[in-house]
């Protein structure tokens, strides 16, 4: 737990600056009625029947992400010449403006590209296909991708969402100046004992561990799992941890760090916008930084140093790190066309060609075998960011069920709880007592 907090803190906030990516007619299978059975299933979907196919798609993104996705869009319009695909894309604010009153008026596009906060709202509400069934007969292949890939698209038990892509929270140290500090690079099953002894071998060398700020909404969660709890009860209508101790452990840890000058201060922490180049440890005044590892390649083209990426510090961070969807595709309720559009889902994910013009950008391909033919054409850096997703897969256990209603309010919770113990207003034990209190009556709310 002991260095979680300032880890916790740092990475906190780039994590929130990434993380702003022909046949028949059916209809969503359900108990009673299966999806029908494709004669053979492919990475690129075959069309059994020639009869017009018109579907809609929407996404979120930047100008780059919009030109690569219209041309895997021209691609598969190519290899199944009877579909035609209409597109809608947006800015990510702009994005959830336009889909609101489409769900409001059940005229939501055939397929929508979904993030994990929107998730529960959208898949809770039933606006979304159950995909589990495909996934058994085969029209959308998952057998080159992992569980735990898979996992975070479910929602009450139903895979409301299919994961394109995933991350994993990691460090990055300045190779050059944990060498001038005389530390050495830790192994991948280091402690935050360990971490706390870099931290002081940095401050003595006049340095910081983080880059940016700590984001408690993502390491608190982190720490959690490192300790078999949870933020959330399965039900999400209370807090998952039962009792103070964790909170307490975790700010206790992080109160001494920040008071031995091992993070920012908080005055300066304000200013930071989230940018690489805002970054404490590529202005030299920090070895370290903490980030999704989908950063990794921003940061590093940033960096005058070479960068060594890492898991987090535990004991048990295997517990405690997760693959993280960086987005989805989706298949809503509203659709006339749902095979139609799990067969391209199905071809955004697994079709060679077509990843080769993705190249990873929505996060490391969830399927080996597309992994597998993109390594020649990557990157030294993008190369890193793949073999740690690797190696995360292996070392790493089921991410958490998407947030409850309510939980950007906690984070706001939390994120007060922390500057008031900084700032000696209030003492870990009691804001201890208060967050409880607290984030269970926003919960609470969420009991049928």
């Amino acid at each position: 737990m002991k260095k979680v907090f300032t880890l916790a803190l740092s990475l906190s906030m780039m994590f929130t600056a990434v993380a702003c990516s022909s046949g028949t007619k059916t209809s969503a299978p359900t108990a009673s009625s299966e999806p029908t059975k494709p004669t053979v299933a492919t990475a690129a979907p075959t069309t059994a029947s020639k009869e017009p196919v018109k579907l809609r798609i929407a996404w979120w993104g930047g100008q780059a992400r919009n030109d690569y996705t219209n041309k895997v869009i021209e691609l598969y319009q190519q290899k199944n010449p009877n579909v035609k695909i209409e597109t809608e894309f947006a800015a990510f604010d702009d994005y959830w403006k336009k889909l609101a009153p489409q769900a409001s008026a059940n005229q939501l596009p055939d397929i929508i590209q979904m993030d994990i906060s929107y998730l529960t709202q959208y898949g809770g509400k039933n606006q979304l296909v159950d995909l589990a069934p495909y996934t058994k007969n085969g029209l959308l292949d998952v057998t080159a991708v992992s569980p735990n890939a898979l996992s975070g698209g479910e929602v009450g038990g139903k895979l409301v969402a299919m994961n394109l892509g995933v991350n994993a929270l990691m460090t990055m140290m300045d190779s050059d100046a944990i060498k001038a500090a005389g530390i050495t690079a830790p192994a991948n099953n280091w402690t935050w004992d360990d971490f706390e002894t870099i931290a002081a071998k940095a401050k003595a060398g006049g340095k910081m561990i983080g880059g940016f700020a700590f984001r408690h909404d993502v390491f608190f969660p982190y720490y959690l799992r490192t300790v078999d709890q949870k933020m959330y009860s399965a039900d999400g209508t209370s807090l998952g941890f039962a009792d103070d101790k964790p909170f307490i452990d975790y700010f206790k840890r992080y109160q001494k760090w920040y008071d031995a000058g091992y993070i920012l201060p908080l005055d300066k922490e304000a200013q930071k916008k989230g940018t690489p180049e805002d970054d404490e440890m590529l202005m030299g005044n920090s070895i370290s930084t903490n980030a999704w590892s989908n950063q990794y390649v921003a940061t590093a083209g940033a960096s005058k140093h070479p960068l060594e990426m890492h898991p987090l510090p535990g004991p048990n961070g295997n517990k405690g790190l997760f693959l993280k969807p960086s987005m989805y595709f989706s298949v809503t309720n509203s659709s006339k066309q749902k095979e139609e559009a799990v067969k391209f889902i199905n071809f955004f994910v697994n079709d060679i060609e077509a990843n080769k013009l993705i190249k990873g950008e929505r996060g490391v391909p969830v399927s080996s075998k597309v992994k597998e033919a993109l390594k020649p054409l990557l990157s030294l850096n993008e190369t890193k960011v793949f073999e740690y997703v690797a190696w995360a897969e292996q070392n790493s256990s089921p991410m958490d069920p998407p947030n409850p209603v309510g939980a950007v309010e906690i984070e706001k919770l939390l994120r007060s709880a922390s500057e008031q113990i900084l700032y000696k207003k209030t003492t870990v034990e009691e804001a201890a007592v208060k967050f409880r209190k607290d984030a269970n009556a926003i919960l609470a709310k969420n009991k049928q």
